[in-house]
């Protein structure tokens, strides 16, 4: 009972409780709120008549109006005083694929984001011959044009030369400090929504050179633009630091263990005479496993050549290699602002620095499966187990408390002693062939976690060796972590400067 006014209200009845307000509880499933808008019918005529909605999208109207009133205001990307000097991309061209080792290392635009791509496919020598000159060139900006279109990126020691496909603008400025500059516009949501929808806010599907003449950037005054570049040049410098010291990683590797190049092995068949692949398999290495892809020649190959150059092999799920390895399960997923939710993203992203695309999942919801399943903790290593398999990064630290989705499994590495020696192992084209080997699915590819936790690694003799190899790629963990960090107050530096706030 409380006193009031000095009378006596009863507090604890069920009729009192019921007359307090309810706290509403919003509805995840909710739709969007409505968005309208006019439009002048000179703009209509000007977007070929078009009269659906999605021809005149609301936020890249608004990007735009942000651009235009600019403090500093405004320039067109490419024209009279723009920023672009050239423009262009190779023209179409027939490729003739071939094996790796036979041919030239193939890019593809899907890789711009990657921080150390690797090639997937290799165009024979008679195609590149016809198509020289095309080599990703110094100073360049890379966008791509088709497919996933947006992607940006800046060459460098880890690009230049490589050779990537013609889905792929090569961009040049007038000024070297633009190139940061621009860069740092593009990954800002301001600039992919110029990027990405016309002058009316329509959803384009390729980017052509000449879409960069309607692309409108803020005019900021020299410092300002040079201090953005050299930050995202910062950023690359570090990226290749990183590439590099994991490549030296590898290096010693395969030193240490004799590997020669994947594509020099010379696996064993039962009978070479006949025009068919036919071999035998040990009943020790049977697994329970009568799948004929299980038990190649080239795996048992790979098996030998670890066996006999290593101190002993170990699976990964050996607890002197890893606590343990986490396959989440598969759930409707409720997203929410970047406010009230952890970034969650998938294996497409797991190769680059900075996700794209992150999307936010609710703590609310999914509050126990995240601290479960799903939350990422430095020098975790992560394999994509559906869909596209086999894919390994080495989480960095700006990635804690991130998650990522059941597509990807994660390895929590025994100690900090053998994390980086893990990555590097599962990094090799050698233990790739044994991760695949375990794929099962008609449809979609898979596997999970007890086939990771059978694939062998090979211990060195050298142990010294081996600590070497796993300090190499933590640097290199740890350089990665800067690099983002220079990109991000880079793209933050941007945002100010759109906003009025620099």
């Amino acid at each position: 009972m409380e006193k009031e006014g000095g009378h006596c209200m009863v507090t604890g009845n069920l009729a009192y409780k019921l007359q307090t307000k309810e706290v509403e509880i919003p509805n995840p499933l909710a739709p969007d709120p409505l968005k309208y808008t006019s439009v002048g019918l000179s703009e209509v005529l000007s977007n070929n008549t078009r009269l659906e909605a999605s021809a005149f999208n609301l936020d890249a109207k608004a990007a735009k109006y942000k651009v235009e009133h600019c403090r500093y205001g405004y320039v067109h990307l490419w024209g009279e005083d723009g920023l672009v000097k050239e423009a262009s991309y190779p023209g179409r061209f027939k490729r003739i694929y071939t094996e790796k080792g036979k041919g030239i290392p193939f890019y593809l635009p899907s890789q711009l984001g990657e921080i150390n791509p690797r090639p997937t496919k290799y165009i024979s020598e008679s195609t590149y011959k016809s198509i020289q000159g095309i080599e990703i060139k110094p100073n360049a900006f890379l966008l791509s044009r088709s497919g996933t279109i947006g992607k940006c990126s800046i060459s460098s020691r880890t690009t230049i030369g490589k050779v990537y496909s013609d889905d792929v603008i090569r961009v040049f400025f007038n000024s070297s400090y633009d190139l940061g500059y621009v860069y740092a516009f593009f990954c800002t949501p301001i600039g992919q929504q110029l990027l990405q929808n016309n002058n009316y806010g329509a959803v384009i599907q390729h980017i052509e050179p000449e879409h960069l003449k309607n692309i409108i950037i803020p005019d900021a005054p020299y410092l300002i633009k040079k201090k953005i570049h050299d930050l995202v040049m910062e950023s690359y410098d570090l990226r290749d630091q990183s590439n590099e010291l994991m490549d030296e990683a590898e290096r010693i590797l395969y030193q240490e263990l004799n590997l020669p190049p994947i594509e020099d092995l010379k696996p064993k068949y039962f009978d070479e005479h006949v025009d068919l692949r036919n071999y035998t398999a040990k009943l020790s290495r049977l697994d329970l496993r009568l799948d004929c892809s299980y038990h190649t020649p080239e795996n048992a190959t790979i098996l030998d050549i670890i066996q006999n150059n290593a101190k002993e092999v170990k699976r990964i799920g050996d607890k002197d290699i890893s606590e343990k390895i986490i396959l989440a399960g598969r759930f409707k997923r409720t997203y929410v602002d970047d406010k009230n939710g952890i970034p969650f993203f998938g294996g497409k992203q797991l190769l680059e620095l900075s996700p794209s695309n992150i999307k936010y999942l609710s703590k609310d919801q999914h509050g126990s499966r995240i601290t479960k399943e799903l939350y990422l903790k430095e020098n975790m290593v992560a394999v994509t187990c559906s869909g596209t398999i086999g894919k390994v990064n080495i989480i960095p630290k700006h990635w804690e408390n991130w998650a990522l989705n059941q597509h990807v499994m994660r390895i929590v590495p025994a100690t900090k002693d053998i994390a980086g020696y893990i990555y590097c192992w599962l990094n090799t084209d050698y233990a790739y062939q044994l991760i695949v080997r375990n794929t099962y699915g008609a449809v979609v590819d898979e596997i999970d976690d007890r086939h990771l936790s059978q694939v062998e690694i090979p211990l060195l003799k050298n142990e010294s060796k081996q600590k070497e190899i796993n300090d190499k790629v933590l640097q290199a963990n740890e350089l990665r972590y800067r690099a983002y960090l220079k990109e991000k107050e880079a793209v933050e530096m941007m945002e100010e400067v759109i906003n009025g706030l620099y």
